[in-house]
């Protein structure tokens, strides 16, 4: 089964606070739904295109169960923490096999 992906992408973060609270808040959430943290935060160089300010993917078992946690009132709730100070490009994606 192809597993599903978060990425966001964020251009503008207006209160760290409000970041990190809605991070503490949705973290068990997304684990509940069998989401696994890939990338949070770290050091990176943009070599073409936009550069953000902050990336981070959640790797899902499957695209259904990544969609199910975007779109539960727990994740939307807590998304809310942030949501008015933050700027994000997200996106959820189907992975591929690659075997």
């Amino acid at each position: 089964m192809k597993k599903g992906y978060w990425i966001s992408l964020y251009t503008k973060i207006k209160n760290l606070d409000n970041l990190k609270r809605y991070a503490e808040t949705v973290k068990p959430i997304i684990k509940s739904f069998g989401g696994v943290p890939l990338v949070r935060g770290g050091k990176y160089q943009t070599f073409d295109g936009d550069s953000f300010v902050r990336t981070v993917i959640w790797e899902f078992p499957n695209y259904t169960k990544a969609i199910e946690c975007h779109n539960s009132k727990e994740y939307q709730k807590g998304w809310s923490l942030a949501k008015n100070t933050t700027e994000r490009h997200m996106q959820v994606i189907e992975g591929f096999n690659t075997e």
